[in-house]
């Protein structure tokens, strides 16, 4: 089988390697440039590829594209392939069809990094086969290449869900759907919650979808469905700020902060226990699971100020939950490239526990506009003066919050970059 990649990514590498493995033809395109070791993987395993540019003709004569999630549906060589029919696939389903473990889905516009990264912290505690891939760490792909395991916990965005077709997990969450990526989706908030949804659209009766009970995008999205997967319903307002055993004989203390992470967990307990894993184990892994990088991430403490990096949360919606989070007057630094933010919605918590706010952004105009009236705003493009300027605003058992609510690409390479600057200029104010 002949098979095109486009992409030179993780995931495009990581077809590549799976579709070798398997001996079929590959031929990999990338409109950009490969980075150096994704070049010298193609290189090494002898593989044709091209970069700075797609060859429309020799594409078409594949036969099966596997497309990595960063590309468009708008962009030419999609829609070119598209009129000429051709078979158009995800790397994630590209990979299923070789995967014998139990698939355990999760999506979300916010909260399933923490989510897949906790379900498999569950599942390495209590000893499981189970690998972390998707939207996290290393493609799905790349590992099946080396080998199967019995379970596979995948994060999986919206754009990895668009051209899938016959991924069926055996447990799928859904977490929320609020709006994000719409430019993705044509402004069309409905179209981008089809793409969430398309995560249960193959399961059977022997599956299960667990998902937000009180999410009023998921439960008008899933009136247009015929779900036929068991249905576990989690309410993120019955929680208690805890996660209950099944029993109440155990006490499930975790080291998360805020409520949403009461209701990530939630979610991965629950699947936890579908797959059967036992209370005590679940109450070990809770008990010892760190929070991850760039989502509300403890960064240090300078002079009794708390820094904490929150570099992930690029909408409204996560910001919403961070500051719903702080427990002490806050220093908000934030800002970037705005993807059409409505910022009257977490108006009420940055009045309850924002002093000031640094807005960090080439842009910054909306949110000065939105606070300035009510807040001390200081507008900067640069992260170590953001960061000093916080500082000077800052009393001891105050907090300095870096939750942007926009992307990051004004300023930095991607919001990891962004987290990395933001820890490192911290780190400066200790030296």
């Amino acid at each position: 089988m002949n098979v095109a990649i486009l992409g030179a990514g993780e995931s495009g590498i990581g077809a590549t390697l799976l579709a070798v493995k398997n001996k079929h033809r590959v031929f990999v395109s990338e409109y950009g440039i490969i980075k150096d070791s994704y070049r010298q993987e193609l290189v090494d395993n002898k593989i044709d590829f091209e970069e700075s540019g797609h060859s429309f003709e020799r594409l078409v004569q594949a036969d099966i594209i596997i497309k990595s999630p960063g590309i468009p549906e708008k962009a030419a060589i999609i829609q070119y392939l598209r009129k000429a029919d051709k078979r158009i696939i995800s790397e994630i389903e590209y990979a299923s069809g070789y995967c014998n473990g139990q698939i355990l889905a999760i999506t979300g516009s916010n909260g399933k990094t923490t989510t897949s990264s906790l379900l498999y912290h569950i599942l390495d505690t209590a000893g499981v086969d189970a690998q972390l891939a998707g939207n996290i760490g290393n493609s799905m792909a790349r590992q099946l290449a080396t080998r199967d395991s019995a379970y596979w916990v995948l994060e999986l965005s919206s754009f990895q869900l668009d051209d899938i077709h016959q991924l069926q997990p055996h447990v799928a969450v859904l977490l929320n759907i609020t709006p994000d990526h719409l430019d993705r989706y044509e402004y069309d908030f409905n179209k981008y919650a089809a793409a969430k949804m398309r995560i249960c659209k193959n399961q059977l009766e022997r599956d299960f979808l667990v998902y937000n009970s009180e999410d009023v995008s998921i439960l008008a999205a899933m009136q247009d469905l015929k779900i036929k997967s068991q249905r576990r319903l989690i309410a993120p307002t019955t929680l208690k700020n805890k996660v209950q055993s099944t029993d109440d004989t155990l006490s499930f203390e975790m080291n998360l902060k805020g409520k949403h992470n009461v209701f990530n967990a939630a979610c991965a307990v629950e699947v936890a226990r579908i797959v059967g894993i036992d209370e005590p184990t679940i109450a070990k892994a809770l008990s010892s699971f760190q929070s991850i990088e760039h989502r509300l991430e403890i960064v240090a403490s300078v002079d009794g100020v708390t820094y904490i990096n929150d570099s992930k949360a690029t909408n409204v919606d996560s910001v919403f939950y961070a500051l719903d989070a702080m427990e002490a007057p806050t220093v908000w630094i934030a800002g970037g490239t705005d993807k059409g933010n409505d910022y009257e919605v977490i108006r009420h918590l940055v009045d309850q526990h924002v002093k000031a706010i640094v807005c960090l952004g080439v842009d910054n105009e909306k949110l000065i506009t939105a606070f300035s009236t009510s807040h001390k705003t200081y507008a900067t493009q640069d992260i170590e003066d953001a960061i000093r300027q916080a500082a000077e605003w800052t009393s001891t058992g105050d907090v300095v919050l870096l939750s942007p609510a926009c992307a990051s690409f004004d300023l930095f390479k991607n919001y990891e970059d962004r987290g990395h600057q933001f820890k490192n200029a911290v780190w400066k104010l200790i030296k």
